[in-house]
């Protein structure tokens, strides 16, 4: 790296600094210039640091410039691909072209973004269309696309390929992942496009990945020498507000009724392009394991015996349900056999004897979720027809403690919804930050940048009903329907629920027929922000995936409408595991839990109002516990510091000011 840029990141980044005489229109941020040497701190000392920096603040460049500045390998961590994409095409290049510096720098996605050659080529070459049903279909279909493709990118990032949406069902069986992948020992190493990412990577000064790829790595590394990223010295955790949930998911354990189904169509397009097997059935071996994984889930299934069209389930004890243990030991014998017949392969094939090895680490997921121990807790996952099993940690904390903390590095985690009432304590807590960690931990809360005085306005109607009330859904679409009309601009309807959405939307498309109505699942999301953006007085109705990481400047978005204070279900076997745990310590799982994660997640939604300093808008919440309730007082001091009404002709007033 070349860095000829000498004096300190606040220097840098202030009123006589590089950026300031070269950029047109150039702000002082003084939230900005505190969170730099903040950061600049923290990685000179190799301790951690606690940034929760607002929207306007500028946080990117003031973790950036320092991060770069120390000459150390650097990654920076987010929980979206679209902040990845900022920072690569955005934020790096006006630090290299303003500042000086010449950094080498690589964006790195989880691996199920990349084409892997193999699998790629056994699909092709051994794909069987059975006319089974519509998923074989698409498979046909999409595979001359792929293939085309295939010999033309030289990412092999499948985002390259736009004719084809995320969740097509081809995907999954032409891309890589830290269980398909052979290694050196693959004829298409050095052709492959996670080899060349890997390697442009190990000589990279700046890492640009998401949590997703970095716990994956972290995972790997509690139990291998190895991992996905090269070894770094400085890490950046943006949208740090979201790392429990994500280390949650990669220090447990997963196994679904699809995933399984994969791994043995795999094998048998394998044997096929290994001329191992020669008919369109499988081998007994297969259809034996095939057919005990169904008998598992149906059992599964049968025992929890839930209505529920979709969410978490607790899973019953085995022990006491002889019928669903012994198709457990039924499945795991026949995966048994399939990793002792694959294993011998292994000396001559090589994606076979890899199959053997991620059918064996499926056997252990399995064990694992069943007979999850005291530190965990398992459930049964229902998504549409597919079902899943799962455990995770209930405490994430010493995990985080072991494999990250306590490794010495300059540690920043950041993000503009970190404390809860004014406080880290909850997710110093939660992260395992609070207490038996020997490296110091500073706190900072960047001076806000944006007017939220003046410029929002928080309404909090008390004369709706009660949420848990029936006629709450239709009177509550009703006063949306008067809001949206009384707004110059477009309107986010964030709902905590699938089901809430959708009522929502079947009322407004009645209420308001003048309006364009864009609705989640309809498009993939950028498609439905793209056209929100386009037309100005869009109204988008939306779940819990929209409440973060979406960034709508401008009049395209003046009104953000929140049905219900965002509390998780208490009956969610995880949220129930955590509330039990902290219950046994003395604590209170209300308070201590639910309140502050609700506190950070409403901040999240009203975060999506203003986006820069000409921003202007309303924020309504529509649950009546905001204001009468004990606990919103907490709720509402989390929230910036907006003026706030309960009449709706306040609302009114504010637009016709905004107009003079």
């Amino acid at each position: 790296m070349r860095s000829p840029a000498n004096g300190r990141a606040a220097e840098l980044l202030g009123p006589t600094g590089p950026l300031a005489s070269r950029l047109v229109g150039y702000e002082q941020r003084a939230g900005q210039l505190a969170m730099a040497d903040a950061v600049e701190r923290a990685l000179g000392d190799d301790q951690v640091l606690l940034c929760e920096a607002g929207t306007g603040t500028g946080k990117t460049l003031a973790y950036l410039v320092p991060a770069l500045l120390s000459g150390r390998r650097v990654v920076v961590s987010t929980a979206s691909k679209a902040l990845q994409e900022q920072i690569a095409n955005k934020d790096l290049p006006l630090i290299q072209e303003h500042l000086g510096l010449d950094i080498d720098a690589v964006v790195l996605k989880g691996l199920g973004n990349y084409l892997c050659l193999r699998r790629f080529g056994e699909l092709r070459d051994g794909f069987v269309d059975t006319k089974s049903g519509q998923t074989a279909r698409e498979v046909a279909r999409a595979l001359p696309l792929v293939e085309a493709w295939a010999q033309s990118t030289t990412t092999g990032d499948r985002a390259e390929l736009a004719a084809l949406s995320e969740s097509h069902p081809i995907w999954p069986l032409v891309t890589s992942s830290s269980e398909t992948r052979i290694g050196p020992r693959c004829e298409h190493y050095e052709a492959c496009h996670v080899t060349r990412v890997k390697r442009a990577a190990e000589k990279a000064q700046l890492l640009i990945v998401n949590h997703h790829l970095l716990f994956a790595d972290l995972a790997i590394k509690g139990e291998h020498p190895g991992g996905v990223l090269p070894p770094y010295d400085v890490l950046v955790l943006d949208e740090a507000h979201r790392v429990e949930d994500v280390a949650t998911t990669f220090f447990g354990a997963r196994v679904s009724s699809g995933g399984l189904e994969r791994v043995f169509a795999d094998v048998e397009r394998s044997l096929r392009a290994s001329l191992l097997h020669d008919g369109t059935e499988p081998p007994a071996y297969i259809a034996t394991a095939r057919t005990r994984a169904h008998e598992l889930f149906a059992a599964l299934n049968a025992t929890v015996g839930s209505t529920k069209e979709d969410g978490r389930e607790p899973l019953p004890e085995l022990d006491a349900h002889p019928a669903l243990r012994d198709a457990y030991f039924a499945l795991d014998d026949a995966l048994s056999v399939v990793v002792q017949v694959l294993g011998g392969h292994g000396p001559i094939h090589e994606s076979l004897a890899q199959l053997g090895g991620r059918l064996s680490q499926l056997r252990q997921d399995v064990t694992a979720v069943l007979y999850p121990g005291r530190a965990r807790v398992g459930w049964l996952d229902r998504r549409g027809a597919g079902l899943s099993i799962a455990s995770s940690p209930i405490d994430v904390g010493p995990m985080m403690r072991e494999r990250l903390f306590a490794r010495g590095l300059g540690l920043v985690l950041t993000s503009a919804t970190l404390t809860a009432n004014g406080s880290f304590t909850y997710i110093r807590e939660r992260l395992g930050l609070a207490e038996g960690l020997d490296v110091p931990v500073e706190e900072l809360v960047a001076l806000e940048a944006l007017d939220y005085a003046n410029a929002a306005l928080l309404y909090t109607p008390e004369d709706l009903p009660e949420v848990t009330d029936p006629a709450f859904a239709s009177q509550a679409a009703k006063r949306t329907t008067e809001l949206v009309r009384a707004t110059p601009g477009g309107a986010f309807i964030l709902c905590t629920s699938v089901r809430s959405m959708r009522a929502f939307a079947t009322e407004l498309a009645h209420a308001l027929p003048e309006r364009r109505r864009l609705v989640q699942g309809d498009a993939p999301k950028r498609t439905l922000l793209e056209q929100f953006r386009a037309t100005g007085d869009a109204v988008l109705i939306a779940t819990m995936s929209f409440w973060e990481g979406v960034d709508v400047p401008g009049a395209a978005l003046r009104l953000v409408v929140i049905d219900r204070l965002p509390f998780d279900v208490p009956t969610d076997p995880l949220v129930a595991a955590r509330s039990a745990a902290i219950r046994e310590r003395g604590g209170s799982p209300f308070a201590d839990y639910s309140v502050p994660r609700a506190a950070i997640a409403l901040k999240q939604g009203f975060g999506r109002l203003l986006r820069t300093r000409a921003d202007r808008g309303v924020v309504a919440v529509l649950d009546r516990r905001l204001t009468t309730r004990s606990y919103g007082k907490k709720l509402i001091e989390t929230l910036p510091n907006a003026e706030r009404t309960k009449d709706f002709a306040d609302v009114e007033r504010f637009w016709t000011a905004s107009r003079t």
